[in-house]
């Protein structure tokens, strides 16, 4: 497969070339998850993050209107550079679309937030299998019974991502991905996952199932898909976000983000 940078890999996108998810896509460039909002409920937003940053990390966050997010990709569009997007109103999902240049209005305030994807080249470069890279699917994504902090009109539980780990390896995959606090950080869970609220770890409720081999645990890493489930609940007019497993990719390298 041919590696891409963020900047080849976003023109990819925009111009439909790469239509699914994005976690084998130029491996090293930092993902990112997208949240649009109208500017009313922006700063219940910000501080819906700010008050749960494990699933909710901000890294970049647009002006009122604005489509490139200058800190992390100066070049970017968000209306058209991610492969799927999530439409929802009245806190109900109406639609997924390629692009959003025919919804988009100068009322928008995008956030960009941290991704799990940034850390899993880390992961794979230590020797650690990453299945749905692998099995070429997407990674499995499950709302817990974990209580995010409500701000504003926003409140809901906290999504988790999955990823089977060798169980002599759990200690390692905490080590490093501790060193990305900026993109989720240390897992949030490891092992039995009627712990944490999820019935059956072979439905979830995003992404894709995947396989587990010999002695493999689940481990779970708390996930930028949590404000989709704050969206839906407050049932907001308008919001526009990533489909699950399709990220917006920056121009940061995930070495940048380290212990930032």
């Amino acid at each position: 497969m041919e590696i891409y940078n963020g900047k080849a890999a976003r023109k990819l996108i925009r111009e439909n070339k790469w239509m699914g998810p994005t976690p084998s896509l130029a491996p090293g460039f930092t993902q990112a998850n997208l949240v649009i909002v109208p500017y009313k409920y922006a700063f219940d937003f910000f501080l819906f993050c700010q008050r749960n940053p494990k699933p909710c990390p901000v890294l970049d966050v647009c002006e009122r209107g604005e489509y490139t997010p200058i800190l992390t990709a100066a070049t970017g569009d968000l209306r058209k550079d991610l492969p799927k997007y999530r439409i929802y109103k009245n806190g109900l999902l109406t639609e997924e679309v390629s692009n959003i240049v025919n919804l988009w209005n100068n009322d928008f305030v995008s956030f960009l937030l941290g991704c799990s994807f940034t850390f899993e080249n880390a992961l794979m470069t230590a020797g650690i299998p990453i299945r749905h890279i692998e099995e070429n699917k997407n990674v499995p994504m499950y709302i817990t019974n974990i209580n995010c902090l409500p701000a504003g009109i926003f409140s809901g539980n906290m999504v988790v991502s999955m990823r089977p780990i060798p169980r002599n390896m759990v200690d390692k995959a905490k080590e490093i991905t501790s060193q990305f606090p900026k993109v989720h950080g240390a897992p949030i869970h490891v092992g039995s996952p009627e712990e944490i609220g999820i019935v059956d770890i072979n439905s979830p409720d995003y992404g894709d199932r995947v396989t587990f081999k010999g002695d493999e645990v689940p481990v779970f890493w708390a996930c930028g898909v949590t404000p989709q489930v704050a969206i839906m609940r407050a049932k907001l007019e308008l919001v526009i976000t990533h489909s699950p497993g399709h990220m917006f990719i920056t121009d940061l390298k995930d070495e940048e983000l380290k212990k930032l």
